[in-house]
């Protein structure tokens, strides 16, 4: 679907004013210290405030929170409700600290607005949360599983909003989300403006687009699954059981002010954070069995500052949006090339640099290699480290193809006769040095001949 669909480029422009926000918003803007919008906000905000449905694929860091909620705001104040009309903005998020993000980024740009705003997630006790809706709500962010069970109650009416919103759309099917957006999109009025967001554009998101949106604008402000030029990207080859002492050794570096270090599983993540805090490093896990007062509270401390080393598994890092993140350290590599690009995100947002660092040990180089098919380019390989050499690195993924093609020899080798021993001896001598040639062989190192190359 998406190949049909009229695409806007990313756009420029000097300042808010010019994109046509009401002066309730640029108020508010200014008193953030927001002066030009990013290339996602210029190329989404004017066909949005002109009630076009957007399909929209930008990176976390791009500024996509404000590209749906100015536009939304804008036009809820120049169409006022009166107070018991219920919810006009539903928007839907797929985890619980992403929906207290936007919460918050709501609270900012809609400060001078008047309207009103609730967060509604699992995880917490519903009276509060009840409580927010039978007051009246303007613009409600949730989570798709608490937005049903409260909907079952008869808790939240639905049946006026105007504009809804699919915020994070690719990490809400991998969630398995999908059958509860579709009871949420089967009482919403066909009459309404919907806005779609995604990191990434997977084929599987077509079929969700065709159904919730009414032709729509394709944006993208950047490439799909694209790393950001701003990240300066190296890789640590390295035995799994030497990580622990590599990341004390990184960690040591008085040049990483804050950093976020992702692993693979909840399990690891408290292992690493427990690890540091041994070692005299201060340090917070955050994931999806931690209680959601204590993953807030370890969020407020590491934006606070309280702590410089937020340890983190990848779908609970989607709601992390922390100014000044100087490192994002991939203590595991992910599973999913694209997730890759979704945490190193995390670091040179609005325009500042960044540094992402992954370790490899032997079993994961595959996937490095299917980072680098997706980024499309080398990562630079560390050479000068404590653990350098102690796992081999191996033949890019472009050479390949020509090692496939000397197995069916080896395989024809061994199924030949065996001829005597003395003549079999030559062969034997030769193939010791080259081994050894291949063992000895140093690791290339982003300090050395290894050259970030795009293929």
């Amino acid at each position: 679907m998406q190949d049909n669909l009229p695409v806007v480029p990313p756009a420029h422009a000097s300042d808010f004013a010019a994109l046509g926000l009401s002066e309730t918003l640029l108020r508010a803007l200014r008193q953030e210290g927001h002066t030009t919008p990013t290339p996602i906000q210029a190329a989404a905000i004017p066909p949005a405030l002109a009630g076009r449905d957007l399909f929209g694929c930008a990176q976390t860091g791009t500024g996509k929170t404000a590209a749906f909620v100015l536009p939304i705001v804008h036009q809820m104040l120049q169409r006022p409700a009166t107070r018991d009309a219920g919810v006009r903005a539903l928007i839907l998020t797929p985890t619980r600290e992403l929906a207290a993000q936007i919460g918050e980024r709501i609270g900012v740009y809609a400060r001078f607005s008047g309207l009103r705003h609730a967060v509604i997630y699992g995880g917490v006790g519903m009276q509060n949360q009840v409580q927010a809706l039978r007051a009246g709500v303007d613009l409600l962010v949730a989570t798709p599983g608490r937005l049903v069970d409260l909907m079952a109650q008869g808790l939240v009416r639905l049946q006026r909003v105007e504009f809804f919103v699919l915020d994070e759309a690719d990490r809400m099917l991998d969630e398995g989300f999908l059958p509860s957006i579709r009871r949420v999109v089967g009482v919403l009025p066909k009459q309404r403006q919907t806005l779609l967001f995604s990191a990434t554009m997977p084929p599987e998101i077509a079929p969700l687009a065709a159904q919730v949106l009414r032709d729509p604008l394709h944006i993208e402000a950047t490439r799909v699954a694209s790393a950001p030029d701003a990240i300066a990207q190296s890789v640590y080859l390295v035995a799994q059981e030497h990580k622990r002492e590599l990341l004390r050794h990184v960690l040591g570096d008085r040049a990483v002010t804050r950093a976020i270090v992702f692993t693979r599983t909840k399990h690891g993540a408290d292992r690493v954070a427990r690890q540091l805090a041994q070692g005299q490093i201060h340090a917070e896990a955050i994931h999806g069995d931690k209680a959601q007062n204590t993953r807030l509270r370890a969020l407020s401390r590491f934006r606070d500052g309280e702590v410089r080393v937020l340890v983190a598994t990848d779908l609970a890092a989607r709601g992390i949006d922390v100014s000044g993140i100087s490192h994002v350290i991939n203590y595991d590599l992910p599973m999913d090339p694209e997730a890759y690009v979704h945490r190193i995100g995390r670091t040179a947002r609005a325009g500042s640099q960044g540094v992402a660092l992954s370790f490899c040990s032997g079993d994961e180089q595959t996937r490095l290699k299917g980072i680098e098919r997706l980024i499309q380019r080398r990562v630079p390989v560390v050479q000068n480290h404590p653990f350098a050499g102690m796992v081999a690195e191996v033949a890019p993924a472009r050479q390949q193809p020509q090692q496939a093609r000397q197995q069916p020899r080896q395989q024809q080798a061994r199924q030949q006769p065996q001829q005597p021993r003395q003549q079999q001896q030559p062969r034997a001598q030769q193939a010791r040095p080259q081994q050894q040639r291949s063992a000895a062989a140093p690791s290339r190192g982003a300090q050395g001949g290894r050259r970030a190359t795009v293929r």
